[in-house]
């Protein structure tokens, strides 16, 4: 039986599908991902390192590892892991980014395993996953801690979650919405709702409401002036970064 997919957002996979052709494009409609891609992915890798003690110099240092990406879109973040060896699930509720993720892996001669579906269908399903990436999807649920705790359920125990999203603040608004969708243009009006944004006190507070303990929480800083993105401890006044662990 399909079970009740009751943290998706029609709305918002809908913002997604009329942009899916378009992710791989880096001067195209996901230009601010493409241009943030690098910052997450060195937070990411070394989150998972760090928690299975793998070593970042070795080839396929993720071998053996079992990751999910949750919200992949065209599979900006699914195609690193499988090329650092892990074994890689890519889900979205967006059913035309799959053919889109799915014809650029193997272009890049990766085999990764995308699947049109929900975090609800996997859970149902049992499957649990080493550490699950859940980039910038929080703020586009219907549901945020209802759909946090369902992830929850995909980790194993002992396993990580790394999670990021946006803050919410003036400085959030006139950055991600004035300036990333009316000044510069990156992104389509309306890809963003201010108000579905997630402070990091209250993204700390349903990840362990949902059975998970936060131990880490960075931000991530675009500098105008280089025109490039860096890991911050300090400033998570817009874009933000946490890792959570499953006990074991």
């Amino acid at each position: 039986m399909q079970p009740e997919l009751n943290t998706v957002d029609p709305a918002e996979v809908a913002k997604f599908e009329a942009m899916a052709a378009e992710w791989w494009d880096p001067k195209g409609k996901f230009k601010p991902l493409h241009m943030l891609n690098p910052c997450r992915l060195d937070y990411i890798t070394r989150q998972i390192a760090a928690e299975f003690n793998r070593d970042l110099s070795q080839d396929k240092p993720f071998d053996g590892l079992r990751i999910l990406d949750i919200g992949c879109g065209g599979g900006l973040l699914s195609e690193p892991m499988a090329r650092l060896g892990a074994t890689v699930v890519g889900a979205d509720a967006a059913e035309r980014n799959i053919p889109v993720a799915r014809v650029h892996a193997e272009q890049s001669g990766l085999i990764i395993d995308y699947r049109h579906t929900t975090a609800e269908a996997i859970a149902e399903a049992g499957e649990q996953f080493d550490a699950v990436l859940n980039m910038e999807v929080v703020e586009h649920v219907a549901d945020p801690q209802e759909f946090l705790t369902v992830c929850q359920t995909l980790v194993k125990p002992g396993g990580i979650m790394i999670c990021s999203t946006l803050n919410r603040n003036a400085k959030s608004f006139a950055a991600a919405i004035i300036g990333a969708e009316y000044v510069m243009r990156w992104l389509p009006k309306g890809t963003h709702e201010w108000n579905k944004f997630i402070t990091p006190d209250e993204l700390f507070a349903m990840l362990e409401k949902g059975g998970l303990s936060p131990v880490d929480r960075k931000g991530f800083v675009f500098n105008p002036i280089t025109w490039n993105w860096s890991i911050s401890d300090r400033d998570l006044s817009v874009n933000y970064v946490t890792t959570s662990q499953k006990p074991a």
